[in-house]
């Protein structure tokens, strides 16, 4: 193939590897300019993949994807790689992600958006139709990034419910409360790391790479999917019933040992190994076979050589996308919010406020915020605490709706058990710790003249706050009460906040002058 000057003269085009050798190295330059830029970023998602176990599989991840690759590799090279604009697109949504992400405090978005910023370049500077060859790879990359712990709760209750029905096939007694289950032996409680959620997500990941790998249609590859996600979570909840069934039958120390050594490695290897066995006998493809069907590959190669994106437009159009985000971060942040000098919370008629003195220690979380108030409140026997947080803007690291924030902290002691009643404007829990004290806990959050109980409320308005570099005050408010007996503390906290004037009138007065 030759190429035509303007003269008419003919010269020889490049061979098709040094194109490939300049278009490897516009993107290895690319890259590398990305990971500079959102280094910090990439630094967090390395360091959750190496010390959450929930993420460690995905340390394995970047070398499948060279390996996917590779298995392309005598393909790719009849490709002739070629810039093409239109990958420019999916740069530009990973650089609005990625200001959303920041504006929004919501880390996720963010490593999504670095993700996207590498997917696209790759688009934009190796051509169409290499990034259809390399469609599976470019795609699986998503598993790069670090969610889904979003849904232990959930799990928590499906794994529950789980081992309650077995238990009730067994014919051993039990009640549920929440995600708590009581038998004769013992309190058990199904916590955030017995949700099956780590496991989940690695077989989630494992069961795409096998529906590409092994199989060819499409109704098995979804299929052998979904085996890859009910199967872990039936498996968990057998999990947690073989654990209380032998605690029932020999002792908690036995089970708990059992449990620690059965628990892990051992169990994730044996959830594969069923999903294997289910899946071994519908494989479809063949070692041999290659991972691009020829009459594609053949065609890919053609439609190459044909029309090409300007370069210079391309390579520009890339490199102002990366620098945007980054030029947003440098703007700053707002200037803080003034909020009030008061150090205690505000008095509330017909209550009496008397210092914070808790049955079982108990202290709502607020990292970053300005100041917290705490109080107790008291009328007729009936003891209410009250807990609020001022912000004088939301950050990173100091956002009221942030990860462990509020009632109920992570590192603590203390347990969700189950959503309470439905508070108007707020959220309602009930929550258990040492001694099994139970405590009911009602959570507002306040962002400007918004409040409600909703997380993505209060990051929606929190976003188009620093997106305008607006200032904004923040409160986290909580008010609870401890259980007494065997009678509801619900009622106490609606009373306290009646005479209040509600919720909001209550923030007002917590963000008031004395």
């Amino acid at each position: 193939m030759a190429s035509i000057v303007a003269d008419g003269a003919p010269v020889p085009a490049a061979p098709r590897s040094t194109v490939w050798r300049s278009a490897l190295i516009r993107l290895g330059i690319a890259w590398a300019a990305i990971l500079l830029v959102f280094a910090r970023d990439a630094a967090d998602m390395v360091m959750i993949w190496w010390d959450s176990s929930t993420f460690n599989h995905i340390l394995l991840i970047p070398f499948i994807l060279g390996w996917l690759v590779m298995q392309r590799e005598q393909d790719l090279k009849r490709i002739t790689p070629s810039l093409w604009a239109p990958g420019l697109v999916v740069m530009a949504a990973a650089a609005g992600g990625w200001v959303l992400g920041e504006a929004a405090g919501v880390a996720l978005a963010r490593h999504l958006a670095l993700v996207m910023f590498l997917q696209g370049s790759t688009l934009a500077l190796l051509g169409p139709q290499v990034a259809r060859a390399l469609l599976f790879p470019l795609a699986y990359a998503f598993f790069l990034v670090p969610v889904g712990e979003e849904i232990v709760p959930q799990l928590q209750i499906i794994t529950a419910d789980i081992s309650m029905a077995l238990l009730g096939i067994t014919g051993i007694p039990a009640h549920i409360e929440g995600v708590f289950i009581s038998t004769p032996t013992a309190l058990f409680r199904v916590a955030e790391a017995c949700s099956g959620v780590k496991f989940l997500i690695a077989m989630l990941a494992y069961g795409v790479l096998v529906a590409n790998v092994c199989f060819k249609s499409w109704p098995r590859r979804i299929g052998i999917v979904v085996v890859a996600v009910i199967v872990p979570v039936l498996a968990n909840g057998v999990r947690a019933f073989g654990t209380i069934y032998i605690a029932h039958h020999h002792g908690l120390d036995f089970a708990a040992g059992f449990d620690h050594i059965f628990y892990g490695w051992v169990f994730f290897a044996l959830v594969l190994l069923l999903v294997m066995a289910v899946g071994w006998r519908f494989f479809d493809r063949q070692v041999t076979d290659p991972f691009i069907e020829p009459a594609l590959a053949e065609r890919l190669a053609a439609q190459s050589r044909r029309g090409r994106s300007p370069a210079r437009p391309v390579l520009i159009g890339a490199a102002l996308l990366v620098a945007a985000p980054l030029a947003w971060s440098l703007a700053g942040l707002p200037a803080p919010a003034s909020l009030p000098a008061r150090d205690t919370p505000p008095d509330i008629a017909g209550w009496q406020r008397e210092t914070y003195a808790p049955a079982a220690e108990w202290t709502p979380r607020a990292d970053g915020s300005n100041r917290t108030l705490i109080a107790s409140y008291v009328r007729d026997g009936q003891r209410v605490d009250v807990f609020a947080a001022l912000y004088d803007g939301q950050s990173e690291g100091r956002e009221i709706t942030g990860y462990g924030q509020g009632a109920l902290d992570p590192e603590g002691n203390w347990s969700w058990v189950e959503a309470g009643q439905p508070l108007a404007d707020g959220r309602a829990d009930v929550i258990t710790g040492p001694g099994r004290v139970v405590r009911e806990v009602a959570t507002f959050y306040r962002v400007g003249d918004v409040q409600t109980g909703s997380n993505l409320a209060i990051r929606l308005e929190s976003l188009k706050a620093r997106l305008l570099r607006r200032s904004q005050s923040a409160v986290l408010l909580i008010v609870s009460a401890e259980r007494g007996g065997n009678g509801p503390a619900r009622p106490a906290v609606d009373a306290l906040l009646e005479d209040a004037g509600g919720p909001r009138a209550l923030a007002d007065a917590v963000l008031a002058e004395r």
